[in-house]
């Protein structure tokens, strides 16, 4: 797997993730929407340790800096 997640990208999905999970423990949301939005946090957290993103492939997005030869 090639890495196609950069710094930015990786550290956005964390703090998103973040703030759903402390929405979901001070019971601000709750029911479906609370189990779909956590099974999403946990979807950006672990994308975001392998700084990999599957969606990104079909579009060939890659927010990683490449590093050019010169």
């Amino acid at each position: 797997m090639k890495k196609n997640m950069g710094a930015i990208d990786r550290i956005i999905r964390i703090i998103v993730a973040i703030a759903i999970a402390s929405l979901y423990f001070a019971q601000v949301i709750s029911g479906t929407l609370a189990i779909v939005l956590l099974v999403l946090a946990g979807v950006f957290i672990l994308t975001a340790f392998i700084s990999f993103c599957p969606l990104y492939l079909p579009f060939g997005i890659s927010t990683c800096k490449t590093k050019t030869k010169e």
